[in-house]
């Protein structure tokens, strides 16, 4: 069977550490997976991606409406998925994704009014899963941080230099929006979430990875 895990969570939630714990794991238990990273920023296809990621169409997320900017995201993904893994997804190596087309919902669901979040999700998944043909996700898992405490931890990856920071990363009341789209989406959809801090400091990394262990152990393994 075709397996595909994905790590979501918003900007500063830890993802990369935890793939990369997980990836350990994987190497000890697996004989064959295989770790994406999207947007695949190294690839052409991700051009309008970081153009949008620097302002270049609004220097505010909101500038650029879901739909587009959910198609942006989806145009990479596609091209990673043709040029750089879907003969090994389709030979059986397990994939493990950090970030997917998961983020349109995370990111892209909030710029509409809730009311229309439903009809989004439909499209999105329409699009990308049934129109464009990329593999839906076997498993889902949400890191949840509070916005308050990811700013902090993206700060001190900046060195206090917010200018670093894409239009996502500085717009704390968006990241706030992107929480609730996500956690919406999350229950929606299935996935699973889990707490990464007491509501003050983050868990320790290795709290959060023992976690995500067992729920692919359960799930997938």
């Amino acid at each position: 069977m075709n397996k595909l895990i994905v790590i979501e969570g918003l900007d500063g939630s830890g993802k990369s550490t935890q793939v990369k714990m997980l990836c350990s794991y994987f190497d000890k238990m697996l004989s064959n997976y295989k770790k994406i990273k999207l947007p695949d920023y190294d690839s052409k296809s991700s051009e309008l991606v970081k153009m949008y990621l620097n302002g270049e169409f609004g220097k505010n997320a909101q500038d650029v409406n879901a739909y587009a900017a959910g198609a942006l995201y989806a145009v990479d993904r596609f091209a990673s998925y043709r040029l750089g893994w879907q003969s090994d997804y389709e030979n059986g190596t397990l994939i493990l994704a950090d970030r997917y087309t998961t983020s349109n919902f995370i990111y892209q669901m909030e710029k509409l009014p809730q009311s229309e979040w439903d009809s989004y999700l439909d499209w999105s998944v329409d699009f990308e899963y049934n129109k464009i043909g990329l593999p839906a996700p076997n498993l889902v898992i949400y890191l949840d941080m509070p916005v308050e405490i990811s700013a902090r931890l993206l700060s001190k990856r900046y060195c206090g230099d917010e200018g670093k920071k894409d239009v996502h990363e500085a717009d704390t009341e968006f990241l706030h929006s992107c929480r609730r789209s996500a956690i919406y989406a999350a229950r929606k959809q299935g996935w699973h979430i889990i707490e990464c801090s007491d509501g003050k400091e983050p868990y320790a990394a290795e709290k959060i990875n023992a976690q995500i262990i067992k729920i692919v152990k359960e799930e997938i393994c």
